[in-house]
């Protein structure tokens, strides 16, 4: 149970980081529209002073985010001890990391026409990777990564306001996405299950035009040898997977499904593990990121 200040119960607090570029601002706006107090470029040392103050409101202000980015300065070290101070008092402190391609980022940029903040004297791509290299050690222990290379601002809103729109926090969340290899494994996964040892229905000529989705694909990837033996082995290790990360205080999972182009195999099988999960009383969204691709 959360440690009270002054009295009151701590307010919640989410963490918004992650790359230049990748959409920190939309999220925080995202936070906003749901009513969270929101705090744009916050030094990681000042957390738990806000914290303090908002637990002083009597409930005025129950949920913060805060946007901290490499603006500041000895950013992972602070933030990683600060979190982790956080937590030590009872406080729910939650990481989300907004993350992007070397490619999407170089196109914001250039579309705004802005250096990169660590750029320097250097290229643009000079500042991604410095900036990569210096924030790799906090999108490890992020509880929620996402992806925003091929997501507009409308989309990334809706996807932040997906996960903290509902209230009942207990409840464990898990993304379900299939994809195709040939065209690069989900860089927000938090797992990776690998589909291409099934028969490929793209060699069944009545099956190939089809998706994972359509009745035959589905009936014919799941009859396959391995393939209930995989759905159930893996089921019971995302159960125990789910508790352990629950206990950890995080409450979100990406799942990735892959197979060679992301349109039978992985999507069938990403369709059952989400039925799967929600049989296990996850709240399940499933995605298919190579769907129409091909």
């Amino acid at each position: 149970m959360a440690n009270k200040l002054d009295g009151e119960l701590p307010p919640e607090i989410v963490v918004i980081t992650g790359m230049s570029g990748a959409g920190r601002s939309t999220a925080a706006r995202a936070l906003e529209d749901l009513d969270w107090f929101v705090v744009d470029n916050l030094p990681p040392g000042l957390l738990p002073t806000m914290i303090d103050l908002a637990g002083r409101t009597q409930g005025a202000v129950p949920r913060v985010a805060a946007v901290v980015d490499v603006r500041s300065m000895a950013f992972t070290e602070d933030l990683l001890s600060t979190v982790e101070q956080l937590r030590g008092r009872g406080i729910a402190a939650r990481v989300v990391f907004l993350e992007a391609s070397d490619e999407a980022l170089v196109r914001r940029f250039d579309s705004v026409r802005r250096p990169h903040p660590l750029q320097g004297d250097g290229r643009l791509t000079d500042g991604i990777a410095r900036e990569r290299e210096t924030l790799s050690a906090i999108r490890g222990e992020a509880d929620l990564v996402i992806d925003t290379s091929q997501l507009n601002v409308h989309q990334l809103k809706a996807e932040v306001i997906s996960f903290f729109g509902e209230t009942e926090e207990a409840r464990p969340r898990a993304n379900v996405v299939s994809f195709g290899y040939k065209h690069g494994l989900p860089v927000d996964a938090d797992l990776v299950l690998d589909c291409r040892f099934l028969p490929n229905p793209h060699w069944v000529p009545e099956l190939q035009p089809l998706s994972g989705r359509d009745a035959p694909v589905r009936e014919y990837v799941l009859a396959q040898r391995g393939a209930k033996e995989m759905l159930d082995s893996y089921t019971e290790v995302l159960r125990l997977i789910i508790a352990g990360y629950q206990r950890e205080g995080k409450h979100y999972m990406t799942l990735a499904v892959g197979c060679t182009g992301g349109k039978h195999r992985s999507v069938a099988m990403a369709e059952r593990f989400g039925e799967r999960l929600r049989e296990q009383g996850v709240d399940v969204r499933v995605a298919h990121r190579d769907l129409g691709r091909e």
